[in-house]
């Protein structure tokens, strides 16, 4: 698998419809959930990924019951075996999503240290800080977290930083505490509100204070099933649009939430995009000129502009007419893909935490390498504006993010191929 390589010429003018699928981001919360309760849970709109296959798998080893078909995630029964397998939790950052349900349903739980993306150190002390405060003891030993807790009390939880797995995990920690807690500094992403809906169907009652960003929770001790839809992924989204300007494309987009997307569809329209809402779930992007403008980016949290969104909006940037600046608040070892682009003949500097990309006017084609999930899209999107051809190794990362995205692109004209050596 991790052999399979895309093989890419430069592609423009492309025509045609896009469809976005769920987002990973969501669905991956939503399926750790169902450890909260042993009654039927329904995920529908579920993307084909890695990362998914994966969840299935980790779930189905600590004893769920589990059927996917036609994109709809049926999973029921209790839970086990309270152990997370090291070798699935060493592939995705995502299973430490277990260890909010694990202690909420059983009070006990052994969940090995996450590992994913090469992109920063992102800890999970915020997720054990407040599940201290709870009352659960926490040992950590060889790469493992054993928590365990007589009962569970409730908090008045300030986050440090906001943090979306760990406001996600605390969240499900707290669905089984009766007595009103309080998270504070919580994120807001749309990821993090779809795993909310979800809780509300199960019986937690959540109010969400989005201009203080906090949450007031009052558990129950039993929770029901729930049948939900996966969101749109906002980022699969956000990288059809960026792919429609920087191959001067006319690309109709549908299957989104628009109100999803708004700092992007921002820069976007400042970079030189005609983006028309046609509906609350689809639009129709094109250029404006065969200009693409500089642009100033600052990655924030929602509803600010997308970390996951650097990469892709760097490699078409690479191609403006003036300098523009990227500025990574998130993770701070997020332009590894910087080098690559270089290999294709970008002009790009970092300092510290800022990125500096001087346009040009020709990218050429390489062998360039992905280094983490985005980074992959962002090469996928210049080797379609590179002159010759280009491939990209390592894909695996990008199999973890986005759902046969070489076969979408190819509906609508563009000259890629997944190769299997």
């Amino acid at each position: 698998m991790n052999d399979a390589y895309l093989l890419i010429e430069q592609s423009k003018y492309l025509e045609g419809t896009l469809e976005v699928s769920g987002a990973k981001n969501a669905a991956l919360p939503l399926m750790a959930s169902t450890i909260l309760t042993e009654e039927p849970c329904i995920i529908r709109n579920v993307p084909n990924l890695l990362d998914i296959k994966n969840m299935i798998e980790l779930l189905s080893d600590m004893g769920k019951k589990i059927i996917l078909e036609n994109n709809t995630l049926y999973i029921e029964g209790p839970i086990l075996n309270k152990e997370t397998r090291e070798d699935i939790v060493r592939k995705m950052r995502a299973s430490v999503l277990v260890m909010g349900p694990l202690i909420a349903k059983y009070k006990s739980g052994k969940v090995s240290m996450p590992g994913g993306c090469s992109i920063g150190a992102r800890p999970i002390d915020q997720h054990l800080k407040a599940a201290k405060k709870m009352g659960v003891n926490i040992d950590i030993e060889q790469g493992f977290i054993n928590l365990s807790a007589t009962h569970l009390n409730p908090i008045d939880f300030r986050f440090d930083m906001i943090t979306v797995t760990g406001t996600e995990n605390v969240f499900c920690m707290l669905s089984t505490v009766e007595q009103e807690s309080f998270v504070r500094n919580i994120a807001l992403e749309p990821e993090v509100i779809n795993l909310v809906e979800a809780l509300k169907q199960m019986g937690v009652f959540i109010e969400i204070d989005k201009l203080n960003r906090t949450a007031s929770i009052k558990g129950t001790k039993y929770l029901k099933g729930f049948d939900i839809e996966v969101i749109p992924d906002r980022i699969e989204a956000g990288t059809f649009m960026v792919l429609a300007l920087a191959t001067g494309s006319k690309i109709k987009i549908v299957n989104l939430d628009v109100n999803h997307i708004e700092s992007v569809l921002e820069k976007l329209e400042i970079a030189g995009a005609k983006v028309d809402i046609l509906s609350p779930n689809s639009v129709l992007v094109y250029p404006k000129s065969d200009k693409i403008n500089p642009l100033y980016i600052e990655t924030l949290e929602y509803p600010g502009f997308p970390t996951d969104m650097q990469a892709q909006f760097m490699s078409l940037l690479s191609m403006a007419d003036g300098e523009s600046t990227i500025v990574e608040n998130i993770f701070e070892n997020r332009f590894q893909h910087a080098q690559e682009l270089a290999r294709m003949g970008a002009c790009i500097t970092i300092h510290s935490k800022t990125a500096y990309v001087k346009g040009v006017k020709h990218l050429k084609g390489a062998e360039v390498f992905s280094t983490d999930l985005r980074a992959s899209a962002g090469l996928v999107v210049a080797g379609l504006m590179a002159e010759g051809k280009s491939i990209i190794r390592n894909i695996y990362h990008l199999d973890r993010g986005y759902d046969h995205i070489e076969q979408k692109l190819e509906k609508i004209g563009a000259k890629i191929k997944r190769i299997n050596p």
